[in-house]
């Protein structure tokens, strides 16, 4: 265990860096969750948004 106690906005920000490569992640819902919460609107509506918009963009895809 490390004698570091990392603040809230650290361990944040190595979750949203980290969670790219992490299993079981889509890749373009990562992408979005990381550019949200880089510009200050990971939000529940934003995100909501962004992912009915990805959503409808593979639907159309498979036509």
């Amino acid at each position: 265990m490390t004698d570091q106690i990392r603040s809230g906005q650290e361990v944040l920000d190595e979750f949203f860096t980290e969670i790219a490569s992490m299993d079981g992640i889509d890749n373009d819902v990562a992408d979005i969750v990381i550019n949200l919460y880089r510009e200050g609107k990971l939000t529940n509506t934003n995100l909501s948004n962004e992912l009915a918009r990805i959503r409808g963009e593979k639907t159309s895809d498979k036509d």
